[in-house]
């Protein structure tokens, strides 16, 4: 199925933008909705809809097996180990300040340290620096180098005996830069130090093997692989999730409740207190479907191609410099253009029909790193163009012919 096939699938992108045929290239903030997600959703709500895990009746039992089938999805979609492993959130973030805060009661003291990178999202960073803040403990930061890769030297050193959870993520969302995540993991469990994480770009664009990762702690969002927002998987490994105290307390994740002392479900309904997002798990199961229906494979190659041809037209443009050059990367360019601020060439781009991020996309330090204010992002999804690409290329010689 060529990308052109795949894009009419997708409803919103046969409208305009100010009266231009819309090109979006903002998947990395959410991607776009196939007709198939949209239409799950809705027939859930027409035709199943019931709270789960709770009613004897037959229309509670089918939409349990909606939702619970979503999991038995996801569990495939990462490779995990077991159902139990599969934790149902409102995104991402919550899965991050879940670990935060219940590995952070359970194993954080005064004086032990938390490890995190330059370029991590505010979610990845906020979490610990509030839990850090409660029990006393450090985080710290491993750099990375000017063409935005982690520097594998600095971190080895910067784990000791006071390392107690090392937080990456497996893709910028700023840079694109890949991590080489599994040596980053095999480096830490020599330590014995667990690691999470945060795989929001990498789902969307790359396989992603848990098992061969070896990760303790792995989480991404719906709405970032072309299913619902408000919601999100945390994988854990069932060890740590066992030890771990709950994050919320409510229904579904109790087992017995006195006035005296409550115990807890098992896994994974002890972390999915209240009533979840059904809907949401059903659309991000029909999501995932749809993605290996036409393969990672094909997905993370299209985006290469994208991303090789944007890259070399993007170079030749006098002035435009861009942010993040590693040397693997996905389908997300970043980029700034001398004497203009990041702000008016993704107005001016809007003007043309064309959808860009602007601004610091929830990476100030990373901004810092760079002594920028922000950068223009664009970003591929699995319904980009080529002539998307040309139309990017064409726009911003445009808007900076108007702007110097």
């Amino acid at each position: 199925m060529s990308a052109a096939d795949i894009r009419l699938q997708f409803p919103l992108l046969s409208t305009q933008m100010n009266g231009k045929p819309l090109i979006f290239l903002d998947t990395a903030a959410s991607s776009q909705k196939p007709k198939i997600v949209i239409d799950a959703i809705s027939n859930y709500y027409e035709t199943t809809h019931a709270n789960v895990h709770r009613g004897v009746y037959k229309l509670s039992q089918q939409a349990t097996d909606a939702f619970e089938r979503s999991r038995h999805i996801v569990k495939h979609f990462i490779n995990a180990p077991s159902e139990e492993e599969i934790i149902f959130t409102k995104g991402a973030t919550e899965g991050i300040n879940l670990v935060a805060s219940c590995f952070g009661r359970k194993c954080l003291n005064e004086g032990d340290e938390v490890l995190i990178s330059a370029m991590e999202h505010h979610a990845n960073i906020v979490p610990w620096q509030l839990i850090c803040e409660e029990k006393k403990a450090i985080l710290k930061v491993v750099p990375i180098t000017d063409s935005g890769e982690v520097m594998m030297e600095e971190y080895k050193q910067m784990l000791n005996a006071k390392t107690k959870i090392v937080a990456i993520t497996h893709v910028s969302n700023t840079l694109g830069t890949i991590n080489p995540i599994k040596e980053i993991i095999e480096i830490a469990h020599t330590h014995h130090i667990p690691v999470l994480v945060d795989g929001c770009q990498a789902a969307p664009n790359i396989a992603v093997d848990v098992q061969d990762l070896d990760a303790d702690f792995y989480v991404f969002s719906a709405h970032k692989v072309y299913g619902p927002t408000g919601m999100g998987v945390l994988f854990g490994k069932k060890e740590w999730l066992n030890a771990m105290p709950p994050y919320h307390g409510g229904g579904d994740m109790i087992e017995t409740v006195t006035f005296e002392k409550t115990t807890f479900n098992k896994l994974p309904h002890k972390y999915e207190a209240g009533t979840p997002h059904i809907a949401g798990a059903v659309g991000l199961g029909v999501a995932l479907e749809f993605m290996q229906e036409i393969g990672l494979d094909v997905i993370t190659e299209h985006k290469q191609y994208l991303l090789d041809i944007a890259t070399t037209q993007l170079k030749q443009i006098d002035g435009l410099r861009i942010i993040g050059e590693a040397s693997n990367k996905v389908g997300v360019i970043s980029f700034i253009v001398d004497g203009t601020h990041p702000y008016d060439i993704g107005a001016l781009l809007d003007k043309q029909g064309i959808a860009v991020r602007t601004g610091h996309h929830c990476t100030q330090p990373l901004m810092q790193r760079f002594e920028v204010p922000g950068t223009v992002r664009a970003s591929f999804g699995i319904y980009t163009l080529e002539s998307d690409i040309d139309a990017l290329i064409k726009g911003v010689k445009k808007s900076i012919s108007m702007l110097l």
